[in-house]
């Protein structure tokens, strides 16, 4: 990412008498209050009414603002044109969503920031109520367009799969997986504080950064609010817009996935070792249910299921621990008792006895094939302790390894 250095900065200050707004260039005026961030590229068609629409609304309202132009390569005159508007224009030279909004932010001087596509789909007129609630301490206020939470999509304004399906899948997801209070987890126009973009550690480029902070700030429980606005149609022209249906719904999935370790590993370990033991517990004595038997291939499928959870359970310790020592994700009570109670040295000592055990179950089958002259064996008998034996030697094997990486993982944490 590039930002350059040292941009003249626009300054909105108070002219005092009638509470406007008026901008001046200079390098002495104090921070404002509040930057608009508009990420643009190639936002020519729309980007004058975007900006016009935030510095009127700042200025009726008495808001001291400026407005940021996070420019991503334009090349139809939109730096031209938000000079000539009296914005604030700052070069990002890396393409994507995500570092454009990123090299705004990390440019903007206020201590609140909202932000807002440049495509006229936001009314930058509906900023005052984000302000407002950003002044009542919120680090975190959320537009939303969706009528689930008093918000309103425009006709023609929002594709018919992205507002009957991917907005209220994903929406439901951010809720269910992180718990975020939000019914509109794709809407651009948010606000936030700037201090809070510091602490989230933002590391998205693409699309997927709008719902990463989202995410995060749900996850570190900071003070999130809502407030319900208008969607109205696309003004560009010249151009269809920048989103991907396919592309970015998977990336924005991918990420979901990515930043639940419990709904991606751990709840899936769970029920895979569950089907395992239920299939042990009708196999092993060779049950006869509703005139199905049970033997020693439904072992074999049961084995299988109880290698492939606890991998994946590992996965999810792995996955946490990893994430919460680079700061993606918070520290997590459950994974601190765990590792209170799961240390280096019982990893070890419980798994060198899965590994002794399976040995010996197998080396048990072994003895039995001596005894009987190394010929034809009754594999239904001999599987029952030959299938078990190799599973715990795999499983005492996985966890004696595992509790080595899992050690290395933790002294990076610490």
């Amino acid at each position: 990412m590039s930002v350059e250095p040292h941009p003249p900065v626009l300054a909105p200050i108070d002219s005092g008498s009638e509470g406007q707004v008026l901008p001046i260039w200079s390098r002495e005026v104090p921070a404002p209050e509040l930057s608009i961030v508009m990420p643009c590229l190639n936002e020519a068609d729309t980007l004058a009414i975007c900006i016009d629409k935030a510095q009127h609304t700042m200025r009726e309202h008495g808001i001291v603002g400026e407005v940021v132009v996070a420019d991503n390569g334009s090349t139809d005159g939109s730096v031209e044109i938000a000079t000539q508007m009296g914005a604030r224009v700052v070069p990002v030279e890396d393409p994507g969503y995500g570092n454009a909004l990123m090299g705004g932010i990390e440019a903007a001087r206020g201590r609140f920031v909202i932000m807002g596509d440049a495509d006229d789909s936001y009314d930058f007129r509906e900023i005052p109520q984000f302000v407002q609630r950003l002044r009542e301490g919120y680090e975190l206020v959320q537009g939303c367009r969706r009528p689930s939470g008093g918000g309103r999509i425009l006709p023609g304004a929002m594709p018919w799969l992205h507002r009957w399906w991917g907005n209220p899948m994903f929406s439901f997801l951010v809720r269910k997986f992180f718990r975020a209070p939000v019914h509109d987890v794709y809407c651009g126009l948010r606000g936030f504080t700037k201090n809070l973009y510091d602490r989230l550690n933002l590391r998205c480029t693409g699309m997927e950064f709008a719902t990463e902070m989202i995410i995060k700030a749900s996850l570190y429980g900071e003070k999130t609010a809502e407030v319900p606005i208008t969607l109205h149609p696309d003004g560009r022209t010249s151009h269809p817009p920048h989103l991907s249906t396919f592309r970015d719904g998977w990336r924005t999935l991918r990420f979901f996935l990515m930043y639940s370790p419990r709904w991606l590993f751990l709840i899936p370990g769970l029920v895979l070792i569950l089907f395992g033991l239920l299939s042990y517990a009708v196999a092993m004595p060779g049950l006869v249910i509703m005139g199905v038997g049970f033997d020693a291939h439904t072992l074999l499928f049961g084995s299988l299921a109880i290698l492939l959870g606890y991998q994946s359970i590992v996965f999810a310790v792995f996955a946490r621990t990893f994430a919460v020592g680079e700061g993606l994700m918070p520290e997590h009570l459950h994974l601190k008792r765990f590792f209170r109670v799961v240390t280096l040295e019982r990893g070890l000592f419980v798994g060198s006895v899965a590994l002794a055990v399976g040995l010996a179950l197998m080396l048990a089958a072994v003895n039995h094939w001596r005894q009987q002259g190394f010929g034809a064996l009754d594999y239904a008998h001999t599987m029952r302790s030959v299938i078990p034996g190799m599973t715990l030697s795999a499983l005492g094997f996985q966890t004696i390894l595992s509790s080595f990486f899992v050690s290395m993982l933790e002294m990076r944490r610490r």
